[in-house]
C-alpha cells in the first residue's frame, strides 16, 4: 500500500512537470488566476452596491489566501489536463466540484479563524457562484474558438487545413445526427461541413443541432438542398426499416446530390459510428434487416479458451463465423478448408488486421479420414461447425457427382470422426435448398441433414444439430456482386424470371444466429433463421439499378433468362412432416424430424457412392430420390448435362 501511495505521487509529479513544459497551461493558469480575482472583486461589488473602496483592504487581503486554495483544487480535480477543444458536461462536473471543495475550505477556514468577524459571509457565496460561471465561460469559449471554422479562420490550424470542403446536408435529426455534427466540428480532417437536417418529426421542424438547423421534412429535400447549397447527402437514420430505406433512396435520387449512408444499428453497437465510417448506400439497408440480439454469456461459455474446429473456414459464411468466434477469445481456431487461396487470405486477415494468432490452418479435404483422426487426436475441439459444402446450383446440377463427394461423403466421414472422438458439439450449416429439393445440391444438403440426425439418434456423447437459412447477401455466387457487375458494365441486368423469390440475410446476421443456435441444441436439432420475407430478385435487381444511380429499363435494361437447371421459382423453409416449435429466441425455430434419418442406410449410400466414383449423373439422382422422397429431379436438367459436359462419354452415364 505504502509502494503504491509512493507510485501514485510520482505519477503527480511526472504529470505536473509535463504540464509545466506546455505554453497553454501556463496561459490557462493565468488566465484561472486572473478570473478568481474577477469573481473575488464581483462578490464584494454586489454585496456592498459597487463601492469597493471601503472593502479594498479585505479584498487584497484575501486575494492571495483564495488564490492559494483554489489553484491547487482546481489541478487536483483535473481541471488543468482537459483538452478543452473537447470540453464536455463531464468537464463543467469536474468544475463545479473544484469550485465547491474550494469555497467550502475557504469558508471553514475563515469560520475557524475568526468566526466571520469583519466578513459577509454572503460574499464568499458568491464568489463561488461567479468564479464557477467564469471558469466554465473561459472553458466554453476556447472550444467555441477552436470549433468555428468560420469566425476564426485567421487560428493557425485553419492555415494548415487546405482543403475543398462539402456542404453536407444530413437526413434524420436524432442521435446519430447530433454525433457526425460533434465529429465534423471536432475532427478538422473531415472535408465535410454541416449546413442542415430534415426530419419528419413535425416537432423538430424549426429546432437547431449545435446550431445547425432542422430545414424540413424529408419530401422537401430538394427544395433544402437547394436552399443551402448543399452538395452531398447523407442519411443518419440507423434504425430505418428497409422500406424506409427504399423511400429516402427515392428522394435523394431526386436531388441528382451524391448521397450516402451511416453503418447499420449493429455497426453502430460494435462502435463504428463515425464520420469514417460513412459508406455508400447498400442493398442491405434496402432490407432493413434487424440487429441480433444475442446472449453473449452462453456463447462465450461455448468458446471462451475452448479450441473451435471451422471447416469451409475460408468460404463466405466460413470466414464470418472465424471472425464472429474470434470476439469471444477461443483458446485455440482450427481452420479447414481446400481451397488455398481462400483459406490464405483468411489466414491474413486474422492475422494481420484482426490480431489474432492462436489458429491453426489446415489445407485438406475433409474425405481425408486419417487426417482429421490426426487434428482431433492432437487439438482435441470441443466444437466443429461444418459450413465447408459446394452451393452452386447449376454448377453442381451438371457435376452432381461433385455434390456427393464434397457434401455428403466429406460430412459423413466427419461426423464418423466428431461421433469417435466424442466432441461436445457439431453444427451443419445447411439451407434452405434442402426442403423438398429440384436440384442436386439441395438433395446432397438434405442427405448430410439426415446423416446427422442419423448420428444424434445413436446416443452418443455429441450433440449433433444443424442451422437451417437462406441466401446469403455478398456470398460467393449471391446474386448482388453478379447484378453490381453488370450495371458497372452498362448491363443488361439478367434475372432469371419476373416471379422468383428468394429469402435473403446478411453474411454476419447468419453467423451470429449459427453461434446462438449451436449453445441452444441438446442434440438432433434442426434450427431455422428466420428471415423475414422473400425478395423478389426482379425488385432486388431494379433496386440495386437506382442504388448505382441509373433509371432500370431506361439506362440499364433489365432481360429474363429463364430459369437455369434445378432451380426453383421459390425457396421453402420446412418440409412435409416437419412441424416448427418456437425457441427462446425469436430468430431461431426448432424443426421437428419426420424421422427418416432412420432410412439412410449403408448399402444405399454405398450406391450412391459408386455412382458417383463412375460419374454416373443418372444413377446419382436415383439413388438420391430412393433417399430423399421428396426430391423431385429437374428433368430438363439431364438434357442439359448430356449436351455440356466435357467429361468423355465413356465415363458418363446418362
Amino acid at each position: 500500500m505504502r509502494k503504491q501511495r509512493l507510485n501514485t505521487f510520482f505519477d503527480h509529479i511526472r504529470i505536473f512537470r509535463g504540464l509545466m513544459v506546455r505554453k497553454t497551461f501556463w496561459v490557462v493558469l493565468f488566465t484561472d488566476i486572473v478570473l478568481i480575482a474577477v469573481s473575488h472583486v464581483l462578490a464584494y461589488a454586489v454585496r456592498f452596491d459597487f463601492e469597493l473602496f471601503s472593502q479594498s483592504n479585505r479584498i487584497i487581503g484575501l486575494f492571495p489566501f483564495f488564490v492559494a486554495v483554489k489553484i491547487p483544487v482546481f489541478y487536483i480535480f483535473g481541471l488543468y489536463r482537459g483538452m478543452w477543444r473537447y470540453t464536455s458536461i463531464t468537464d463543467l462536473l469536474n468544475i463545479f466540484k473544484a469550485v465547491c471543495v474550494s469555497s467550502g475550505f475557504i469558508i471553514m477556514s475563515v469560520l475557524y479563524l475568526n468566526r466571520f468577524e469583519g466578513f459577509s459571509r454572503s460574499v464568499f457565496f458568491m464568489d463561488g457562484v461567479f468564479c464557477f460561471l467564469l471558469v466554465c465561460a473561459h472553458r466554453g469559449v476556447i472550444r467555441y474558438v477552436l470549433e468555428d471554422g468560420e469566425m476564426f479562420k485567421w487560428l493557425p490550424y485553419r492555415i494548415k487545413t487546405n482543403r475543398q470542403i462539402r456542404r453536407l446536408l444530413l437526413v434524420g435529426a436524432g442521435a446519430a445526427a447530433e454525433k457526425v455534427i460533434r465529429e465534423v466540428r471536432d475532427n478538422h480532417g473531415v472535408p465535410y461541413e454541416v449546413v442542415g437536417l430534415v426530419d419528419d418529426d413535425y416537432r423538430k421542424q424549426g429546432l437547431k443541432i449545435h446550431g445547425i438547423p432542422v430545414l424540413g421534412k424529408t419530401v422537401d429535400l430538394k427544395e433544402s438542398a437547394l436552399r443551402v447549397s448543399a452538395e452531398e447527402i447523407l442519411i443518419t437514420i440507423a434504425s430505418a426499416t428497409g422500406e424506409q430505406m427504399k423511400r429516402l433512396v427515392d428522394i435523394c435520387r431526386e436531388t441528382a446530390l451524391p448521397f450516402k449512408v451511416l453503418p447499420s444499428m449493429g455497426e453502430i453497437i460494435k462502435g463504428r459510428l463515425s464520420v469514417s465510417a460513412i459508406r455508400e448506400v447498400d442493398y442491405r439497408d434496402l432490407l432493413g434487416r434487424p440487429v441480433v440480439s444475442l446472449d453473449q454469456e452462453k456463447i462465450g461459455s461455448l468458446i471462451t479458451g475452448r479450441t473451435i474446429m471451422v471447416t469451409g473456414a475460408g468460404g463466405s459464411i466460413g470466414s464470418e463465423l472465424c471472425k464472429q468466434l474470434v470476439r469471444y477469445a477461443p483458446g485455440k481456431l482450427i481452420l479447414l478448408d481446400a481451397a488455398e487461396e481462400n483459406l490464405y487470405k483468411l489466414q491474413m486477415e486474422l492475422h494481420h488486421t484482426i490480431g489474432f494468432h492462436n489458429y491453426i490452418a489446415v489445407l485438406a479435404k475433409i474425405q481425408n479420414e486419417s487426417l482429421l483422426d490426426a487434428l482431433f487426436e492432437e487439438h482435441a475441439p470441443s466444437m466443429v461447425l461444418h459450413a465447408a459444402a459446394y452451393k452452386h446450383v447449376p454448377l453442381i446440377e451438371l457435376n452432381p457427382w461433385e455434390a456427393v463427394s464434397n457434401n455428403i461423403q466429406a460430412t459423413k466421414c466427419l461426423l464418423d470422426v466428431v461421433a469417435r472422438h466424442n466432441i461436445e458439439r457439431f453444427v451443419l450449416v445447411s439451407t434452405d435448398k434442402a426442403v423438398r429439393p429440384t436440384n442436386v445440391m439441395g438433395a446432397s444438403k438434405r442427405l448430410t441433414e439426415m446423416l446427422m440426425l442419423s448420428h444424434s439418434k445413436r446416443g452418443r456423447g455429441t450433440s449433433f444439430m444443424a442451422v437451417r437459412f437462406g441466401n446469403v447477401l455478398g456470398s460467393s455466387g449471391s446474386v448482388v456482386p453478379l447484378f453490381r457487375q453488370q450495371i458497372a458494365q452498362g448491363g443488361p441486368v439478367t434475372v432469371t424470371h419476373p416471379d422468383v423469390t428468394r429469402y435473403f440475410m446478411s453474411i454476419d446476421e447468419a453467423a451470429q444466429l449459427i453461434l446462438q443456435a449451436a449453445t441452444m441444441g441438446s442434440g438432433g436439432e434442426i434450427f431455422i433463421l428466420k428471415m423475414g420475407q422473400p425478395v423478389k430478385i426482379a425488385n432486388l435487381a431494379r433496386d440495386l439499378v437506382k442504388l448505382m444511380g441509373y433509371e432500370p429499363d431506361v439506362d440499364i435494361k433489365i432481360i429474363y433468362q429463364g430459369l437455369r437447371p434445378g432451380e426453383k421459382l421459390y425457396e421453402e423453409l420446412i418440409t412435409e412432416g416437419e412441424g416448427i416449435v418456437p425457441t427462446a429466441h425469436k430468430k431461431i425455430m426448432v424443426l421437428q424430424s419426420n424421422g427418416q434419418a432412420n432410412r439412410v442406410g449403408e448399402d444405399v449410400l454405398s450406391e450412391l457412392f459408386d455412382c458417383s466414383m463412375r460419374y454416373d449423373a443418372r444413377g446419382i439422382k436415383d439413388a438420391l430420390r430412393r433417399i430423399i422422397p421428396e426430391y423431385q429431379p429437374d428433368k430438363h436438367a439431364d438434357a442439359v448435362i448430356k449436351i455440356t459436359t466435357n467429361i468423355d462419354s465413356s465415363q458418363l452415364v446418362v
